[in-house]
């Protein structure tokens, strides 16, 4: 039995991941703060729990991994695809929106991160942390958001190197325009048209759409597989050939 914590599981990418996850066999604690979306994720599989409350604090995370490890005995993976996207320029952020993202985006991840490692050493599992290519490239009126996301890239190289030996990798996935609600959210938080802004965003991809959250799923999936047991330190785009 294999067993993974997906966080930002109620909705978009986390919720894919998770369900992705138990279609695969695997045993998944899903990590939300919406009851009522992660239980709807729950109802896909029974190989589903959920767990809401807020990620903020060390304590927050600490209490996450050690009630999956009630939950489940063990883990395998952890999955870190909570995200906030707040749009401004850099004098239209205010220090709780640049702290809100840096805490969520940055800080959440290496509290979860550090609770997992004892238990993911036993089990030689991995972490895969959900980035964005805008952590790999400059984004206007996202000056937060892509300098938590490229640390989080920077973050997931750090952690790959010091736990190679253990048998433990560590690998991000860098998204670029995902069909989901945080993508929506943003577009509107920046004064664009929302309809208009995806339509664009997915005519810069060559491939010429943007990508679902069960491709992303797709993607975390098999780098939590054995037959990625060779692959740490990553950063891999999924973007229709944005970065190419």
């Amino acid at each position: 039995m294999s067993v993974a914590l997906v966080t930002g599981a109620s909705s978009g990418i986390g919720a894919a991941i998770a369900i992705a996850f138990a279609e695969a066999g695997w045993d998944v604690m899903a990590a939300g703060r919406d009851e009522g979306r992660l239980e709807e994720v729950a109802d896909v599989s029974d190989r589903i729990a959920i767990w809401t409350g807020e990620l903020g604090e060390s304590d927050d995370c600490n209490e996450l991994i050690a009630d999956a490890i009630d939950e489940f005995g063990s883990l395998d993976c952890l999955v870190n695809s909570a995200g906030i996207l707040l749009r401004g320029y850099a004098e239209e952020t205010s220090d709780d929106d640049w702290e809100d993202t840096i805490r969520i985006n940055l800080n959440v991840p290496f509290y979860l991160s550090r609770a997992a490692i004892p238990h993911l050493q036993k089990s030689t599992g991995s972490i895969v942390n959900i980035s964005s290519i805008w952590g790999l490239e400059g984004a206007q009126k996202a000056v937060a958001y892509c300098a938590s996301k490229g640390g989080l890239i920077l973050m997931t190289k750090a952690l790959a190197s010091d736990l190679a030996s253990d048998g433990v990798r560590v690998n991000a996935i860098c998204p670029g325009g995902v069909d989901t609600p945080m993508l929506a959210s943003g577009a509107e938080q920046a004064g664009e048209d929302v309809e208009e802004f995806l339509e664009t965003l997915a005519e810069r991809n060559p491939n010429g759409r943007l990508a679902t959250p069960e491709e992303v799923a797709g993607l975390a999936l098999f780098l939590a597989s054995d037959a990625a047991t060779h692959i740490t330190g990553t950063a891999i785009p999924i973007d229709g050939g944005l970065t190419a």
